[in-house]
């Protein structure tokens, strides 16, 4: 029997590669909600008062009563949940950023969403007196979607309309100009300038204990529209005018994007405050295992991210023992070399 040709032999096991690719990704999916499952107890057990793992699995199912039942399910238990929330927010919200935009140092805050949760913060403060995180929740999340939705409409005006250069300078120019505003209301307020500093260190203690159900559904949406949108995030890669040929509508594309991403970054600042280097770091660490197709560099991006905010949190706790380090100091010190180490393999960060 003759032998086929090699491009047919190649083709006939392309079907074979494709699920084996598939199975691999989908071990890792399954790998890494293990890993988050383990640093989340480490959430649980790991504090001031260390708590035995046998005494958590008590307190999550069997809880008695006891000192150690109201520290894991009143404090240590939202804590953990709320990091897993953000931190896949963030991760998400980070992979979408670095796709529309193409731009390999984009992160979730270049459309002005952090500064205009921000801004509205300051303004919740200066001009009606709310002072508690529950109350100025709702004006971090209005102010993130008004300075998004401002971003883009300048973005996108023109002949073409709109590019990725064109968003990040739009989102440039907006953050500076809502940067200048905060500086003026925190200058002129000592009660701003006292809220506002706590917000913004970027924290998961004292948040409220409603503030993950407040900012959930708006995490779920966002959360959403980005898995809907990968694979118009896929084509949008190949430029614009291939992108259009294959007829993708590129401003139905870029619109999903924009909400998933002001949903997703707005929920997760308006009640942390803004933490740094998930967004940036993450995609780059999905990248690796995924390669560039986002339908699964998204999920990847989520559950790393929610792993990284997590942990740190837990090495906040461990580094500043009995007392504690915030989860935004400790990323900026962990984040800023693991990134300078990601630029420097350039092979990470093309797009």
């Amino acid at each position: 029997m003759a032998t086929p040709p090699a491009p047919i032999r190649a083709r006939a096991g392309e079907p074979t590669r494709s699920r084996g690719r598939r199975a691999r990704l989908v071990g890792g999916v399954l790998a890494l909600i293990a890993v988050l499952a383990a640093v989340a107890a480490l959430g649980l057990a790991v504090g001031a008062r260390a708590i035995p793992i046998e005494a958590v699995w008590s307190a999550l199912f069997s809880p008695l009563g006891s000192d150690e039942d109201v520290i894991i399910r009143t404090l240590r238990l939202p804590r953990t949940l709320l990091g897993v929330v953000v931190g896949t927010a963030l991760g998400v919200a980070g992979a979408l950023m670095q796709g529309h935009t193409r731009n390999p140092l984009a992160d979730p805050g270049l459309l002005g969403v952090s500064a205009g949760a921000a801004f509205a913060v300051c303004l919740a403060v200066f001009a009606f007196g709310i002072q508690s995180v529950a109350g100025s929740v709702w004006f971090a999340l209005a102010g993130a979607l008004v300075a998004s939705v401002v971003v883009f409409l300048l973005g996108t005006l023109g002949e073409g309309g709109g590019s990725p250069v064109t968003l990040a300078l739009a989102g440039a120019a907006v953050t500076a100009f809502l940067g200048a505003m905060t500086s003026a209301l925190v200058l002129a307020d000592q009660s701003t300038l006292d809220v506002f500093r706590f917000w913004a260190v970027g924290s998961l203690v004292g948040r409220g204990e409603g503030a993950l159900l407040q900012i959930l559904p708006f995490v779920a949406a966002g959360l959403v529209l980005a898995l809907v949108n990968g694979p118009a995030l896929n084509g949008l890669q190949l430029g614009e005018d291939v992108a259009r040929g294959l007829g993708l509508r590129i401003g139905l594309a870029r619109a999903t994007g924009v909400a998933a991403l002001t949903l997703l970054t707005g929920a997760a600042v308006a009640v942390t405050g803004p933490i740094a280097f998930v967004g940036l770091v993450v995609p780059h660490v999905a990248r690796t295992i995924t390669g560039p197709d986002h339908r699964w560099l998204l999920p990847y991006a989520g559950l790393i991210g929610a792993i990284l905010l997590v942990g740190a949190d837990v090495l906040g706790r461990v580094l500043a023992r009995p007392g504690e380090l915030p989860v935004g100091l400790v990323l900026a010190f962990v984040g800023a070399p693991f990134f300078i180490a990601l630029v420097r393999r350039r092979r990470l960060v093309t797009l």
